[in-house]
This record gives structure tokens, C-alpha cells and sequence, in this order.
């Protein structure tokens, strides 16, 4: 029995050992936590007292710091062919030849698709990006990135700054649009980031960019704000808007989706793309503005996907066609044409090929930019007012925005922004301009999916190269008429060609199975 007793004992002492050990723990890590939110807030209340410039960075860093993550991905690129437009010297720029072996140093695991990838099953990659938390509610955490970065992962491992690492990151939503993505992770004591306002920087201000290049964790850089407002053309693929701050902070590969941050040690960006020959920083880096990010996180957070506004035209800047503004004797130096509208759009019935877009809900429209931006941030169903110049009057035009879709492709008119090419002959016709042309008969139009029992000269081919060709001419375009004058056949519309003076421009107006438009064809120096 003492025996017994004496076990006893000895187990009920080491039960309250196991016990106490557990508590300890989490009284350690309740303890650890408590420590780091009362940095960042000691940090934040620094930030108003420094003088010295170095204090500034370190405090910043100790503000920021624990709430940036590094983020791993797996994906999986499905139906990827040999023919995909990666050609080597394109890796070569972004992966350049850093071992001597002559190709390109891919990052672990990610094949060349020059080189195989299974056409049917695609082929997995690997990458290492950054991001920022910048929502914490209980023990779920928000993590603002890049598209890029975990839009379409299979799985992704987020590494905390304390050194933790979470295999349960789950994708909340991506707008490739924007290149802004929503991560959520399940974990205890999470120190969010604070929102700064993008729209108060200024050239000059100093920044810093948080992040993990080539897989450095935990790496921060600084330098000033070297521009604002950049379109690059990164997301021109993908119809994106692109509004970006230029830094010349150092940002490499690794950094996108890291927070771009201002003295006060709040978020002002997240970094996105770096201008490079080489693939590494060579000066020039982007981030995404924090306003821009905040719309975007919010809507992803609310309802995994961006709603946007839409239209239905194609559009131009003023200062890109002059030649076509003077045509129409628009005498301002801003403005966007309607260069198309398609069918069955917001736009149709409404706006009409050669109006000039001057001002939207009274406010000025100095470019495609400005007009892009202010449609997509409009709510679809809402009604906006748009002041346009058509047939030398301005007149206010009343359209009730749609739901923008997912491809915005609009297969007419792709070449009109090219600046017209030079012809020996001033002399208009369908040889000169590059086409021919032919009367349709039903079938045709049928095939071209046409309105039945339409009227005017098909375009059966257009000549590599020609003015048509660059200014956007295209197989299956009707045109109904020229310089004004209606047409309904091949000849009137050759008769039409040979009245016309090219170095005075040609103004064709055409249809096709996506809507009408007017093009301006001209071979004026």
C-alpha cells in the first residue's frame, strides 16, 4: 500500500509538472506578444519625436517589420505549349546566366516551357514572393500581395517575421486587373500594419520597401519616391490599371507583394514590378498605390472578386490621333474618341464612332487613363452624365454603366493607335490603302456574323503592313462608308477611294460582328 501510495504520488508530481510546463509556454508566448505590440506602439510613438534620420529607419523597421510575411507558392500551369510566347532570350532577361552554363537561372522548380511541359497536364512552379498583414480579427489574419504572387497558388507557406511558419494560408481573392491579391491565415498574436494615404506622396518623400529578395527575409531597403503616376504596360495583357509609384528603393525579385512604406511607418504601396535589363534592380522599381490596394483588398475581402463599371467602346487619347481630332474640327488638346462601340454594350444607342469624351459627370477627361479609372470605379447600374463634341456641337450624353466582364478583348480596331505609315501615292484606293474589297452576298455575311441583308464593301483581305493593316483594318470589317458618304458596294466604295486624297486622310466609317467604329487613314508626314 505505501508503495502504491509512493507511485502515486510521484505520477500526481510529475502530472502538475506536464501541466505547469504547458501553462509556462503560453505564458511565454502571451508574454512575447505582449513585448512586440508594445514595440510597434513605443515604435509608432517614436516616429513623432525623431530627429535623427537613422532613428527614423530603425523605429520604421521595428513598426513595420512584424507584420510582413514571406510567402512560398506552388502552382500548377495547366495546358502550357511549346509555342507560349516565353521565348529564351525573354528568360534570359528576367533570369539572367549567373553560373556560366549559358541558360537562364530558372528559380527551383520552375522548367523552362521551351524545353517540355506536358501540353495536357502543364507543369508545376515554385515561387517566393512577399506580403503584409494588414487586418487581424481574433486569430485570422489578412495579407494584402501581388496577383502574381498567389493568384492561382495550389499551396502557399506564409513565414512570419517571428520566425513561424503557416501552412493553412488560404487565397481570399486576385484581381490580375490590379495585380492585388487577399490572403487569409489562421494564427495567434498577428500585428497588423497601418494604411497610409498614397494620394499625400509627393516626388522626394522618402520610402521604404519591405520584403524578401532571392528569399532574404526579413530584408528592408529605402530611397525617395522618383515619380508618380506610371503606366509601364505590365498589365496591359490583362486590360490592368496601371497608376504606379515609381521608387529608387532597391526591389528585386522576391519583394513583390512586400509594403512600400512612408517616415510615419505606414503603408503607401505594395510593391509590384521593377524596370530591368537584366532581371535584378537596376534603379527603378513600382509599387502599387495604398488607396488603389485598400478599394481593391476591400472589395476582394467582401465578395473574392472586383466589380467595375463598363462602357462598351474603344477608345483613344486626342493627342495620340491628331490627325483624326482635326478631321472632326475638335480644336482642344485633351479628350478621348470614341474610335468603336460594340453591340449589345452600355455604349450602343448612346455614344456613336467620333465623339469626343471632354468631361464625365462634369469633371475633365484628359486621357484614356483618366476615363478608364473613373468608368471602373463607378458602380454598374449607375447612371453618369459624359460631355462629348459630336458634329461640332457638345452635347451631354446620359449612359447607365454595365458590369464590366472578364475579357475585355475587342478584336476590331487593334492597330489604330499606330502612327500612319508613308505611301508614295496621294492618290486613295483600295490598293493604295491595302485592301480588297467585295460586294456581300449572304453567305458572307452569315460567315462574318453580319446583320442579314446589310449593305456596303466587305473587306475580303488587307495587305501585311499596308495603311489599313496598322490602322487596324480587318477581314470581315464592313465598310459603310467613306469621307461621309454612304456606300453599298465594292464599286461605289472604289469610286468613293479614288475621289479621296490620303494626305488629306480618308475617314472610313465600318461595321463587324462586335459593333461599328470610324477609322482615319492617312499618309500626311
Amino acid at each position: 500500500m505505501k508503495g502504491w501510495r509512493k507511485s502515486l504520488t510521484v505520477a500526481a508530481i510529475a502530472g502538475s509538472s506536464i501541466v505547469a510546463y504547458t501553462v509556462g509556454t503560453s505564458l511565454v508566448k502571451d508574454v512575447q506578444f505582449a513585448r512586440a505590440e508594445e514595440q510597434v506602439k513605443a515604435s509608432r510613438e517614436q516616429l513623432a519625436q525623431v530627429k535623427d534620420l537613422a532613428d527614423v529607419f530603425r523605429a520604421v523597421g521595428k513598426a513595420v517589420e512584424p507584420s510582413v510575411v514571406s510567402i512560398d507558392v506552388k502552382k500548377t500551369v495547366k495546358g502550357v505549349s511549346r509555342t507560349l510566347p516565353f521565348d529564351d532570350d525573354m528568360l534570359r532577361r528576367f533570369f539572367p546566366d549567373r553560373d556560366g552554363d549559358g541558360e537562364p537561372d530558372l528559380p527551383p522548380g520552375f522548367q523552362n516551357p521551351n524545353e517540355g511541359g506536358d501540353d495536357e497536364g502543364g507543369f508545376e512552379t515554385m515561387g517566393t514572393g512577399s506580403g503584409v498583414i494588414m487586418e487581424v480579427d481574433g486569430s485570422t489574419g489578412y495579407i494584402a500581395t501581388n496577383n502574381h504572387v498567389a493568384g492561382g497558388a495550389d499551396e502557399m507557406k506564409i513565414t512570419l517575421s517571428d520566425g513561424r511558419v503557416i501552412d493553412n494560408g488560404k487565397l481570399v481573392g486576385a484581381d490580375p486587373k490590379t495585380d492585388v491579391a487577399v490572403v487569409k491565415i489562421t494564427a495567434d498574436h498577428l500585428i497588423p500594419a497601418k494604411w497610409g494615404n498614397s494620394d499625400e506622396l509627393q516626388k522626394g518623400d522618402w520610402i521604404m520597401a519591405f520584403g524578401s529578395p532571392f528569399g532574404y527575409v526579413g530584408s528592408m531597403t529605402h530611397g525617395i519616391v522618383s515619380a508618380l503616376n506610371r503606366d509601364v504596360g505590365i498589365l496591359r495583357a490583362s486590360q490592368g490599371y496601371e497608376d504606379f509609384i515609381q521608387v529608387d528603393a532597391p526591389i528585386n525579385p522576391g519583394n513583390s507583394g512586400g509594403p512600400l512604406v512612408n517616415v510615419h511607418g505606414e503603408v503607401v504601396g505594395i510593391n509590384t514590378a521593377i524596370a530591368s535589363r537584366t532581371g535584378g534592380f537596376q534603379g527603378i522599381g513600382f509599387a502599387i498605390p495604398s488607396n488603389e490596394v485598400k478599394r481593391i483588398y476591400n472589395e476582394l475581402k467582401a465578395n473574392g472578386k472586383v466589380v467595375r463599371g463598363w462602357l462598351g467602346v474603344e477608345i483613344a487619347n486626342v493627342t495620340d490621333l491628331k490627325d483624326d481630332a482635326k478631321s472632326l474640327n475638335y480644336k482642344g488638346d485633351t479628350g478621348v474618341i470614341v474610335a468603336g462601340v460594340m453591340n449589345d454594350t452600355p455604349a450602343g444607342g448612346k455614344l456613336k464612332p467620333d465623339d469626343i469624351i471632354t468631361k464625365l459627370d462634369g469633371k475633365d477627361v484628359k486621357n484614356v487613363h483618366t476615363l478608364r479609372s473613373a468608368i471602373a470605379q463607378t458602380k454598374p447600374g449607375q447612371e453618369v452624365t459624359m460631355t462629348v463634341y459630336r458634329n461640332g456641337k457638345t452635347q451631354d450624353v446620359k449612359v447607365k454603366l454595365g458590369e464590366q466582364p472578364e475579357n475585355l478583348a475587342f478584336a476590331a480596331g487593334g492597330g489604330r493607335k499606330n502612327a500612319p505609315g508613308k505611301q508614295d501615292q496621294s492618290e486613295a484606293s483600295a490598293e493604295t490603302i491595302g485592301l480588297r474589297l467585295a460586294t456581300p452576298s449572304e453567305q458572307q455575311l452569315q460567315r462574318y456574323g453580319i446583320e442579314s441583308g446589310a449593305q456596303g464593301a466587305l473587306v475580303t483581305q488587307v495587305v501585311p503592313g499596308s495603311i489599313a493593316s496598322r490602322r487596324g483594318v480587318q477581314p470581315g470589317d464592313l465598310i459603310t462608308s467613306i469621307n461621309g458618304k454612304e456606300v453599298t458596294s465594292a464599286d461605289e466604295a472604289t469610286d468613293a477611294f479614288g475621289k479621296a486624297d490620303l494626305k488629306k486622310g480618308v475617314r472610313l466609317h465600318v461595321t463587324n460582328k462586335a459593333g461599328e467604329r470610324s477609322l482615319f487613314l492617312s499618309n500626311a508626314k
